[in-house]
């Protein structure tokens, strides 16, 4: 399965070149400031990166099969989201393997700001990395670096996004130690990244942030979380402080609250938008940034899966408003381009987290039981019934629907062996179900089933 998978990509890869981006014309717009480089022209992504995060194997799983060119991780240290799931020394190999036998590569997060004790236990940890067979390091510490170069040889060295590159002085400096890429600051501007690609080393790859959450002061070195919570956001343990609803009180009138925007529920100053760069992705190619990196090590395989497929889709030549409702199905912030073109805006409609579907169940098995009609075995995460329409997520092909039909739980008895059992209702996560099907599915997928539904859309359904 990895080979045809790899062979797959390596054809979509191919494809690519003959096929052009059509910019979204007339469709709404993310919040897109006046500046815009002078000239649109169609844009090929056959040789820009899109990189993954992975915070567990199903997530690696996810974003290898749905089309990502590259994850990456952590072991369990030295990185920057020490709440996600992780990977152990042990683990690495194989997730290594896995990506390899797909195509995809592997960088590994060594990213977090180093204490002497945490350099006292870098070397074996770096030679162990370097044994895994994985593509690359991404560090941001000048000491880690140092001692990357001696202890893991046979790997790439990035230079981290905490690491602040926003100049190409700094970018050259970094080559010259050794780095292959740098993740610019997220406070970098499209104008400021190209001016950075013309000024530094040609053979320096460029990647740049292009969705997901934004961390609040310079490329994330906050500390507030430190501060408020006793858990530092540089040693991987943020607990978002600046995604908080914050307003004042005065000390001697407790309870009375004032807001300093013109918002009851408080002020949004570091309530900061989520990043999608998805309209925008021809601009980013153009000032020569070389790899496309989605944020959230902290997601489930579900976010990865849809925003990785949506991102591939837009690379694979498609209009990137075909896929913006999928991009607001998962849960996300009010989205916005950061600081590419300016100042983001921090002006919120709504506070908290919002999504339009949940992850219903993932598919284990597929197989035909007459023409035209499929017998489904699926994963169930979250509730759903007899009737319900499935909204189905499947690797480089467009969003199909199907209907659950002849629902059945696949009961196990104390012996053991399976049985099927009718059920109007799916609810027992993680148990096996049944159900047929006018489609054909692939294991692996994805079904998505919506919120909501107003009684007008179920009475139409």
């Amino acid at each position: 399965m990895l080979l045809a998978l790899a062979e797959h990509r390596a054809r979509a890869a191919s494809a690519r070149t003959s096929i052009p981006l059509v910019k979204a014309r007339g469709a709404p717009r993310l919040p897109y400031p006046s500046f815009r480089l002078e000239s649109f022209t169609m844009t090929d992504f056959s040789a820009t990166e899109l990189l993954a995060p992975a915070g567990g194997r199903s997530q690696l799983e996810a974003a290898v099969r749905f089309g990502a060119d590259a994850v990456y991780l952590a072991a369990d240290k030295f990185g920057m989201r020490q709440r996600a799931e992780n990977f152990t020394l042990d683990d690495i190999p194989s997730a290594v393997a896995f990506a390899h036998g797909a195509g995809a590569k592997v960088y590994v997060t060594v990213n977090t700001l180093m204490s002497q004790a945490d350099i006292a236990a870098l070397p074996p940890y770096l030679e162990a990395l370097d044994a895994s067979g994985a593509d690359a390091l991404i560090v941001s510490d000048l000491g880690a670096f140092s001692l990357a170069r001696r202890y893991a040889p046979h790997m790439e060295l990035h230079v981290s996004t905490q690491a602040s590159v926003m100049n190409a002085e700094a970018a050259r400096t970094w080559y010259d130690l050794g780095a292959s890429r740098v993740v610019v600051a997220r406070e970098m501007s499209v104008e400021d990244i190209a001016e950075l690609r013309a000024q530094a080393p040609r053979e320096l790859e460029i990647e740049a942030f292009v969705h997901g959450a934004m961390c609040m002061a310079y490329s994330g070195r906050c500390m507030l979380s430190a501060a408020m919570t006793g858990r530092s956001g540089n040693k991987g343990f943020c607990a978002q402080p600046c995604r908080w609803s914050y307003a004042l009180v005065e000390e001697k009138r407790p309870g009375a609250y004032y807001p300093i925007e013109e918002d009851v529920r408080g002020t949004y100053v570091m309530n900061a938008h989520d990043l999608c760069m998805i309209e925008h992705l021809d601009d980013l190619a153009r000032v020569g940034v070389n790899s496309f990196k989605i944020e959230g090590r902290n997601k489930r395989a579900f976010y990865v899966a849809t925003v990785v497929h949506a991102y591939r889709t837009v690379m694979d030549g498609a209009d990137p408003a075909s896929v913006m409702s999928d991009l607001h199905a998962i849960s996300h912030r009010p989205y916005g381009t950061g600081f590419f073109y300016g100042q983001p805006s921090q002006r919120q409609e709504r506070d908290g987290y919002d999504k339009d579907y949940l992850h219903a169940a993932t598919v284990t098995a597929c197989q035909q039981v007459e023409e035209g009609t499929w017998r489904i075995q699926a994963t169930c995460h979250n509730r759903f019934c007899e009737g319900d329409e499935f909204e189905i997520l499947t690797p480089r092909k467009p969003i199909a629907a199907a209907r659950v039909q002849g629902l059945t739980w696949l009961a196990k008895s104390q012996e053991g062996d399976v049985y099927p059992q009718p059920v109007p209702v799916a609810n027992r996560t993680m148990e096996t179900y049944a159900f047929e099907s006018r489609i054909a599915m692939q294991p692996g997928d994805l079904l998505r089933i919506r919120i909501q539904q107003t009684a007008e859309e179920a009475v139409q359904a």
